[in-house]
């Protein structure tokens, strides 16, 4: 991992990113020692409207706390990925949920069914973006795996934790099959 890596989670309202985001910064800062900052920015609708979450982790002190140029970026949602996917690091790793993204620029793009994934394991979709987190540190090893589910333990909505770990579980295994060239 780079000294600092920038994250951006997109989608819109509702979809979990916000949360998933402090799940992700907590994993690195709390469990694995590293240093975290996360920010969050979404419009005035609760729900529907475009959001994000930026992470940045980092071995050394974090002396800016805003992204400047991702080197992941999640998009959830095609209008997520229209306002926030541009500026992304040109060797940036691109994941997008392939049931509400299908307009991508070229790069090193990962189409993935991450709602399907997450209603197929959890029969839930609000599951979605802690699936997406386990595909996320699957393919990067940006935090480790027990630190990931340590985290989504913690943060999980109370009830929902079990429901919750079986994403994230769904989401690590989605990413060993892509890695091992497997279709998904």
């Amino acid at each position: 991992m780079d000294s600092r890596y920038e994250v951006r989670l997109a989608g819109v309202g509702g979809q979990g990113l916000v949360l998933a985001g402090m799940i992700l910064a907590e994993a690195a800062a709390i469990y694995d020692g590293k240093n975290a900052v996360q920010t969050q920015s979404y419009g005035a609708e609760t729900r529907g409207g475009p959001s994000m979450s930026d992470v940045i982790i980092s071995q050394e002190e974090i002396d800016y706390p805003k992204v400047l140029a991702p080197n992941l970026l999640l998009a959830m949602a095609q209008e997520a990925y229209n306002k926030y996917g541009p500026g992304v690091q040109k060797d940036a790793i691109i994941v997008v949920d392939s049931a509400h993204v299908t307009q991508v620029s070229e790069g090193r793009v990962y189409s993935v069914p991450i709602t399907a994934i997450a209603r197929e394991f959890t029969g839930k979709t609000f599951t979605a973006s802690i699936a997406a987190l386990g595909l996320l540190v699957g393919l990067t090893g940006l935090v480790s795996a027990q630190a990931i589910r340590s985290a989504v333990a913690s943060r999980a909505p109370k009830g929902t934790e079990e429901l919750n770990l079986k994403a994230l579980a769904a989401g690590l295994a989605a990413a060993e099959k892509l890695k091992q060239g497997e279709s998904l």
